[in-house]
């Protein structure tokens, strides 16, 4: 089976996020957004070499929120967000059937996201 689009490292990073948001007791939909949001994060501090974001209490500079969102740019990060940048870029049947599968046996073996972020893209084409 093959995704429908090139499978990238954001992706490998949203699902391992999502996974561990998961494993610390989020609900499968907030885990979404949280894996998402991180990546987006991460993604945008290192081409923009942006600090991190602020650490404090809601009104003090920390990530912002809305109804149990974490936000980008005053717009909340959204389990639909992560279906449709993620899951239908790659293809439904694709992420539920290889995808997750995969990045699940991966993370259960301890291993961390940076020993198999490319290697397990390697055979994922379109």
């Amino acid at each position: 089976m093959k995704p429908n689009a090139a499978i990238r490292r954001f992706d490998v990073f949203a699902e391992v996020k999502r996974l561990e948001g998961m494993s610390d007791g989020l609900p499968k939909n907030r885990a979404k957004g949280y894996g998402l949001w991180i990546a987006k994060v991460v993604a945008s501090r290192k081409f923009r070499k942006a600090p991190p974001p602020p650490r404090g209490e809601p009104g003090e500079g920390a990530a912002a929120m809305v109804d149990g969102w974490h936000t980008l740019g005053g717009e909340p990060v959204t389990d639909s967000d992560f279906d449709r940048e993620i899951i239908e870029r790659m293809g439904n049947e694709f992420y539920r059937s290889v995808f997750v599968p995969e990045i699940e046996r991966l993370v259960e073996e301890g291993k961390d996201y940076k020993q198999f972020r490319d290697s397990v893209r390697t055979e994922w084409k379109p």
